[in-house]
């Protein structure tokens, strides 16, 4: 039903600029040859998505690749032509543009090339960022309590959808990120990897995440993705060197605990009162939880900061403002009580290889003991 549901969410608005584009700028003679190029592009996304993305052929895979730039192009087609629609209605009352002019060869010209334009840098523009990562710098004071740490430099990433044809170049990007900023622990917040089966991801990926070397190791959580493509099994997170925390509590040299929850994906995962119920509250405390949900709850514990990503912050503007309107958070810093809570808008990407909304982001937070 998923799919469908995005089907419908992409033909619909596919129905009015085509015909809107039709009456506002494409003369009759060009009209079959219009007719022919924009059904053919339009319907590359929902073919591919639909009936060829689990076939292994080159043709098959070029038409899936390339229906990951369609669905983000139309998608800000749409939004342009709606807006030029806004304009021609203001034009009718302040009368911007007059009536000869709004229909002359060279002013419709102008406005199809603009909104053409406008598409497909929007889209270039998203490709070039959610390939860039970027470092957010948080510095924050939790309380010493009984610890003989004074600071710890944690690196948070989550959401990265490792799978086969994740690009090698990105992952080593990354690795390269994380060790400049020389942290002490790295934490993975979910939905690192979603490929089916043990070979669902390159030897050289696994071995590339493994050789992060920090003081304390990498820990993570599993996000839904991971159940969804059968990886809850850890297998995947054993290869590369990271500790599944399973709605479980470990204590780290002494100095602070590190709790991690399942994915609400997960029916039978523990409430936060009951993963942390026998932990003593001696040591600051630092919790992942892939969704961050239940903040409120999370903040009555004694959990310092949480980790959360899964919502990429709508990974495509202007989705942005609808993931703001489902979280409490849904990209960012907040203090709650006396929990410090960080979402992070994702090193990677679900669905669509364009990021417009957001950035390709490694979280480094400096915790400050006292």
């Amino acid at each position: 039903m998923f799919h469908i549901y995005i089907t419908l969410a992409y033909i619909l608005p596919n129905i009015y600029v085509f015909f809107r584009m039709k009456n506002l700028f494409i003369s009759k003679k060009y009209r079959p040859w219009y007719i022919a190029v924009y059904l053919l592009l339009a319907l590359i996304f929902p073919v591919s998505h639909n009936f060829l993305r689990h076939n292994p052929d080159f043709v098959s895979q070029f038409f899936t690749t390339v229906s990951g730039y369609i669905l983000p192009f139309f998608l800000y087609l749409f939004l342009s032509v709606l807006v030029f629609d806004l304009f021609l209605l203001l034009n009718l009352i302040f009368k911007i543009v007059s009536a000869e002019r709004r229909k002359s060869y060279s002013f419709r010209r102008a406005a199809f090339s603009s909104i053409l334009f406008i598409s497909a840098a929007t889209v270039i523009g998203g490709v070039v960022n959610i390939n860039t990562i970027r470092v957010s710098n948080y510095n924050i004071v939790v309380p010493k309590k009984n610890s003989d740490m004074e600071n710890l430099r944690v690196a948070f990433v989550a959401d990265f959808h490792i799978q086969q044809n994740t690009r090698l170049g990105f992952v080593k990007q990354f690795v390269r990120k994380v060790e400049a900023l020389q942290p002490d622990i790295i934490l993975y917040g979910g939905d690192i990897v979603e490929g089916r089966g043990e070979k669902a991801t390159p030897v050289e990926i696994e071995s590339a995440l493994k050789r992060i070397q920090t003081k304390y190791g990498a820990f993570g959580v599993l996000g839904n993705h991971e159940f969804y493509a059968g990886q809850d099994d850890g297998i995947f997170f054993e290869q590369a060197g990271i500790t599944l925390l399973n709605d479980s509590v470990i204590r780290i040299n002494d100095s602070f605990y590190l709790a991690g929850r399942y994915d609400e994906h997960f029916r039978n995962r523990k409430t936060v009162h009951e993963v942390l119920e026998n932990n003593p509250a001696d040591l600051p405390l630092i919790l992942l939880d892939h969704r961050p949900t239940q903040l409120q709850e999370v903040s009555q514990t004694p959990v310092d900061a949480q980790f959360s990503g899964h919502t990429h912050n709508g990974q495509l503007f202007p989705l942005n403002f609808i993931i703001g309107r489902m979280y409490e958070l849904s990209w960012g810093y907040r203090k709650t009580g006396n929990t410090h809570f960080f979402v992070t808008s994702g090193l990677r990407l679900w669905g669509p290889p364009v990021k417009t909304a957001g950035k390709s982001e490694i979280m480094l937070v400096n915790f400050r003991f006292e």
